[in-house]
């Protein structure tokens, strides 16, 4: 297997194999369209859950139980996607993933009673698990046709469908109930699996030679350009075998930790960064709203540069200056005597944060396909999951803006993972 910056020499493709560019560009925008309908149909719901509250008479705790089933459902999925994409490939998963998304999404507001939306939102989280592992997937596929590093893009589309899906879903609130406007988002989502899943479909890619993998198309630590070679890799043994397959377990949890430490710090400043701008630094509310939606923006614009960063300084410092930048701009965010100033430290935090998911997911699909995609995704998805009630444990036992350093400790962690992972090669 590929050092993570070292490229690995590969054989030329036979004649037949190369795509037209105009198929790779096909291909490119119909995913990116999924990675943008999968923002902006959650953020679609997320807007609504206050009304789908009184809808159902929940509590707040029956509420935290129901919304568990999204949790669960996408967590039990991104297990199984992966078995699934090597079986029926990581497109077809990703269209009918959609589908089932667009379709999940108008449930909700059927339900009047916390176990009734508890049980649909299973559905709905089974959907959302299994279209992230599947289109990351084949995002992981795509890279390696292209042979240029574009993973950031993708997850960009997935930012700004979410900034969009939040902004539409603020808008109509007053005007739609939840039931009208989560169906117009099944439509919506319907309409466009039409458009960009038969562009998703209609095109194969090149199957990589034996041997190679599609790090190798990858760029290294300074940007440059893999060569290729026509000598071939000798065949393993079965011991040597076993030992490559368990250092590439070992890398894949590693990257996956990486995603982890990065989905953590979103979840927290998702749920606690108003509540601090607003408790801790008497913000004006709208002030305070405003927090989550500028470090959105701020990882959103990182995400859009990421591939000419990568090409230019490649994975090691993109992971590593990352994951420093975003442990200064939250020690800023957290500890800032001012409102502004722990603006700006948000800021600076989704813009250090913005590649460090999609890189080491990306890594994770180079190393073993659509089951390191869903590993990775796995553990990203716990680390968000994980970070708003650590942040409320820690915030009880200390006070909120100590608690919310821990999203710079876990950033600082991820760089310095990234960077030591440089090192790591696994025995093929």
């Amino acid at each position: 297997m590929p050092l993570l910056n070292k490229p690995r020499t590969a054989a030329p493709r036979s004649p037949g194999e190369d795509l037209a560019p105009h198929s790779l560009t096909r291909l490119r925008i119909a995913l990116t369209l999924f990675f943008a309908l999968d923002g902006f149909l959650f953020a679609g719901w997320v807007v609504r859950i206050p009304a789908i509250k009184d809808q159902t008479g929940a509590s707040a705790s029956t509420l935290g139980l129901a919304l568990l089933g999204v949790s669960a459902g996408a967590v039990v999925t991104m297990t199984l996607t992966g078995r699934l994409c090597g079986r029926f490939g990581t497109r077809l998963v990703t269209v009918l993933a959609g589908a089932l998304l667009s379709l999940s999404i108008a449930l909700p507001p059927q339900t009047h009673s916390a176990l009734a939306l508890g049980l649909v939102l299973l559905l709905f989280g089974a959907a959302y698990g299994g279209i992230n592992v599947a289109m990351n997937s084949a995002a992981v596929e795509l890279v390696a046709a292209l042979r240029r590093p574009v993973m950031p893009g993708f997850h960009a589309a997935f930012s700004l469908g979410g900034v969009v899906g939040a902004g539409v879903g603020g808008l109509v609130a007053a005007g739609l109930s939840p039931a009208i406007h989560l169906f117009a988002l099944t439509v919506v989502g319907l309409l466009v699996t039409a458009v960009a899943g038969p562009m998703l479909l209609r095109h194969r890619l090149p199957t990589p030679p034996a041997g190679t993998t599609a790090a190798a198309t990858e760029t290294t630590a300074t940007g440059a350009t893999p060569t290729t070679s026509t000598t071939p890799t000798p065949s393993p043994t079965s011991s040597g075998a076993a030992r490559g397959r368990g250092r590439t377990r070992r890398l894949v949890v590693l990257f996956g930790v990486i995603a982890m430490c990065t989905a953590y710090g979103e979840g927290a400043l998702a749920d606690w960064g108003a509540l601090h701008l607003e408790q801790d630094l008497h913000a004006h509310p709208g002030i305070a709203a405003a927090g989550y939606s500028l470090f959105a923006l701020a990882m959103t614009v990182g995400r859009l540069t990421g591939t000419t960063l990568l090409e230019r300084l490649g994975q090691t410092r993109v992971l590593a200056a990352g994951g420093a930048t975003a442990a200064a701009g939250m020690l800023i965010g957290a500890l800032a005597p001012t409102a502004w100033l722990a603006l700006a430290g948000f800021a600076v935090t989704g813009l250090g944060l913005a590649n460090i998911f999609p890189v080491a997911v990306g890594r994770a699909g180079a190393l073993a396909g659509p089951s390191g995609v869903a590993t990775a995704s796995t553990l990203g998805y716990g680390g968000m999951l994980l970070g708003p009630p650590v942040i409320g444990f820690l915030a009880d036992w200390f006070s909120l803006p100590v608690a919310l350093t821990t999203v710079a400790a876990l950033a600082a962690t991820a760089g310095v993972i990234g960077f030591s992972a440089r090192r790591a090669t696994p025995v093929t």
